[in-house]
C-alpha cells in the first residue's frame, strides 16, 4: 500500500521564495531593487531620452534608500539592495533612467525600486 503524495499548487511555493540578499548574499532576483537584469541594463542603455541627472540629497545605508533631487526640482526616493547606498555621497551627481528603473553612480548601474 502506498500513501497518496502531497502536491503542493505552484503558489505557496512561489510566496515561499525569498531572494538570497535577505540572508547576507548576492541577489538572486530581477525584482525592483534587487540586481540588474542585463536585457534591463542594455534597455538604458540604448534608451538615452529617459536619463535624468540628479543630485544625492541624502542616504540611509542601513535601508538601502538614496534620495535624490532631479535638476527640475523633483525628489526621489531609490531603494537598491545590492549596495547602491554605500557608494554615494550627499551632493555627489548622478543619473536616473525613470523608464527601467536604474541608478548611475558613475560607471556603476544598479536596479532601483521607487521608496
Amino acid at each position: 500500500m502506498t500513501t497518496p503524495r502531497i502536491r503542493l499548487s505552484p503558489l505557496p511555493v512561489r510566496e515561499a521564495a525569498a531572494c538570497m540578499c535577505d540572508h547576507g548574499d548576492v541577489c538572486s532576483s530581477y525584482a525592483p531593487g534587487h540586481a540588474l537584469h542585463l536585457i534591463q541594463a542594455r534597455l538604458a542603455a540604448a534608451t538615452t531620452a529617459g536619463w535624468i541627472d540628479a543630485l544625492v540629497s541624502g542616504v540611509d545605508r542601513q535601508a538601502g534608500i538614496v534620495q535624490v533631487t532631479t535638476l527640475d526640482g523633483e525628489t526621489l526616493s531609490l531603494w537598491n539592495a545590492g549596495g547602491a547606498a554605500l557608494e554615494v555621497e550627499p551632493g555627489q551627481p548622478v543619473a536616473v533612467h525613470t523608464r527601467w528603473d536604474v541608478l548611475a553612480i558613475g560607471a556603476l548601474r544598479y536596479n532601483v525600486a521607487r521608496a
